[in-house]
């Protein structure tokens, strides 16, 4: 979204470079950063987009996302994601040949990097799930959490993954993942008013990881 990108443009001093349909590219010399809103389908045309126009080292999907592990995590809490499902999927078939949508996706890219002097938590080798549902409903939280046993979930990663996956960029990914809220029936609210803290924690884990 819009309020978190303005964050990473302001931090390192990005300029609006070109601008399609629903895709804003910002750059400086080192750093690209595509504005593609919210959603499955679009983080698969700006990954794609990225991949065919730029020489990606490092692709780094920074966004906000919803705690499955309510007392156990902290708003604002960080999570670095190796593991994506997507949690609403679904085919009656079942088959190696629908592994590409049915199965998970592991990311091996160890990061050997000390965040214990940042004042919240990070967790690394977290298990997000993607989803095109906004979750708010402390029910189907619970349902996910007795399923998966994952930390977070969002609408994106699966999506960028799978592209990564196809450009043989898999292991180049880095998913930073930060608490807005429980995805409880306060989320609605929750998610924009802890919205720039989450993404400042971001930054900050960002920021380690650059440098």
């Amino acid at each position: 979204m819009q309020e978190e990108a303005e964050h990473i443009i302001k931090l390192f001093w990005l300029k609006n470079t070109k601008k399609l349909s629903n895709l804003i590219i910002y750059e400086n010399e080192k750093i690209v950063l595509a504005l593609a809103w919210i959603w499955k389908v679009q983080a698969s045309i700006w990954t794609t987009y990225l991949f065919l126009n730029y020489d990606i080292s490092k692709l780094i999907n920074i966004w906000i996302a919803w705690s499955l592990l309510w007392e156990n995590a902290n708003i604002w809490d960080v999570f670095l994601v190796n593991k994506i499902s997507q949690h609403d999927m679904y085919l009656p078939f079942d088959g190696s040949h629908l592994d590409y949508a049915k199965k998970e996706i592991i990311i091996n890219n160890e990061i050997n990097i000390d965040f214990s002097e940042l004042e919240f938590s990070v967790t690394k080798s977290a298990y997000c799930l993607t989803g095109d549902q906004f979750i708010d409903d402390s029910k189907k939280v619970q349902e996910l959490k007795e399923k998966y046993n994952a930390d977070v979930i969002e609408m994106e990663a699966f999506a960028i993954a799978s592209v990564a996956r196809e450009f043989n960029k898999l292991d180049n990914c880095i998913f930073i993942k930060a608490i807005s809220d429980w995805a409880d029936n306060e989320a609605k609210d929750a998610h924009m008013w802890n919205l720039d803290f989450a993404m400042n924690n971001s930054l900050k884990v960002l920021e380690k990881i650059i440098n």
